[in-house]
């Protein structure tokens, strides 16, 4: 199941992939979160699912949990599941050896690449932002970069960063996390974001500032 970006995509993050069903109605695929799952690769042999999967394996070191040295191992494993259309795999490991292996072995079974940074701390400045995002797609299919919004100019300062790079051609996903910046998610697209992420339980949220999936789809639908 191929992810391309070509046009906007809702994702439906969680742990549990029998989840998936819930998600059906709203989303467009499922971010499967390994590092928050228990077994997460008897999970995706056994997915029968219709929606195609991006597949993240977080590092706690960017807000995720996983610690195993065999992170990106399992990753890559997970690129060979036809179910999955992309991984998601942090610039930072992606500007390392181990990571750029992981990305072309994805790549060689027809997997999308995410190239994924986050700020949890603040707003870069927009030299920065943009910065980020360029080196992003250069090692990925597609750039994504989430940023902590302090004020309104951060998340105004992000959004323009991504019309800048969507309208030279870039595919890049862009979101403002925490209450300030929440609105972004919805208006990004506008913009040129190509993902967008809502967990399927509220209760379960993997990043500040996520709507429910419902209400993120039909806000992005109205604002189109």
């Amino acid at each position: 199941m191929s992810l391309d970006f070509d046009s906007f995509v809702l994702a439906a993050s969680t742990a549990e992939l029998g989840e998936e069903p819930r998600a059906r109605e709203h989303a467009d695929c499922i971010e499967f979160r390994m590092d928050f799952a228990g077994d997460p690769l008897t999970a995706l042999a056994s997915y029968t699912g219709e929606l195609p999967l991006i597949v993240t394996n977080r590092a706690d070191w960017e807000g995720g949990e996983a610690t195993d040295e065999n992170r990106l191992d399992d990753l890559a494993r997970a690129a060979e599941f036809n179910s999955v259309g992309a991984v998601d795999i942090e610039l930072a490991a992606l500007e390392s050896d181990a990571g750029e292996e992981a990305a072309a072995h994805a790549r060689d079974h027809g997997t999308s690449v995410i190239a994924s940074a986050h700020d949890f701390e603040g707003a870069p400045d927009p030299d920065e932002m943009r910065e980020t995002l360029e080196r992003a797609t250069e090692h990925g299919n597609i750039g994504k970069l989430a940023i902590t919004a302090g004020t309104p100019s951060d998340v105004l300062a992000l959004l323009s960063t991504t019309d800048e790079l969507a309208s030279d051609g870039n595919r890049v996903a862009t979101m403002a996390m925490g209450e300030v910046g929440r609105h972004s998610r919805a208006v990004a697209p506008i913009y040129g974001s190509r993902i967008g992420y809502a967990p399927v339980d509220p209760a379960n949220a993997t990043a500040p500032g996520q709507y429910d999936l419902a209400t993120l789809r039909e806000l992005v639908e109205q604002l189109r």
